[in-house]
């Protein structure tokens, strides 16, 4: 019990923490109209033509803040909430997707490494955890090769976490994009960047908080086996 409290109380309640603050500063600043008046959907296409990328479409999807930069096709993909709100958070919101773009067009490393995980990190991701608790079981039954199953779906959960770590840099970069668009392309104010600054810090709390979580799962599970071999 001692060590569930330690690996995954901390990361959970830092998560809700997290996600309170996203929640609510994007509440805070989607209520204050830009002085462009400029929905999230314009400014989007706006910034995509001022970085000279044409070819890349701009969509609605569906879901709260669900927005998100797809390279495999090129589209950028804004919620509802900021696609058609003309205020300050969906400024930030939509020039830190634009910055998403920009670094697939530039081909910035991390991102590439990060879509090379992807695959091997979803898959990870769904079944390490379920093959390690199988192999565990057959371990127990008696199985000779459990603990080699087990070990598996912790190579392959390690996978998922190396994929959240990448994500960080690529984030945290591509929100420092953001701000200097923002910033040089003068669409928006010094209080307003300020404002869309402040949304980009509250999102960046939730890929560190999924990264601690995959962290203490990860450890979790390789004290599970380790201990059990010491036994």
């Amino acid at each position: 019990m001692e060590l569930w409290l330690i690996l995954f109380i901390p990361p959970l309640l830092f998560m809700l923490y997290a996600q309170w603050r996203v929640s609510s500063t994007f509440g805070k600043y989607s209520k204050i109209p830009n002085d462009r008046n400029m929905t999230g959907l314009n400014a989007a296409r706006w910034l995509l033509d001022q970085n000279n990328l044409q070819n890349v479409q701009v969509e609605l999807s569906k879901g709260k803040l669900s927005d998100h930069y797809d390279p495999r096709v090129r589209v950028l993909r804004l919620s509802p909430d900021v696609a058609n709100k003309a205020s300050v958070a969906a400024l930030g919101i939509v020039a830190h997707e634009v910055g998403h773009a920009v670094q697939h067009a530039t081909a910035y490393a991390p991102l590439q490494v990060r879509n090379a995980l992807a695959p091997v990190a979803g898959l990870g991701s769904n079944l390490g955890g379920i093959l390690v608790f199988v192999g565990i079981i057959l371990y127990a039954m008696g199985t000779g090769f459990g603990l080699d199953i087990a070990w598996i779906g912790v190579a392959l959960f390690g996978a998922a976490v190396v994929f959240t770590m990448i994500t960080l840099p690529v984030e945290f970069d591509a929100s420092a994009r953001a701000r200097s668009m923002l910033r040089n392309t003068g669409l928006a104010s010094v209080t307003e960047s300020s404002g869309a600054s402040a949304v980009l810090s509250a999102a960046a709390l939730t890929y560190v908080a999924a990264l601690l979580a995959a962290v203490g799962q990860l450890l979790y599970y390789v004290l599970i086996l380790t201990g059990g071999r010491r036994d």
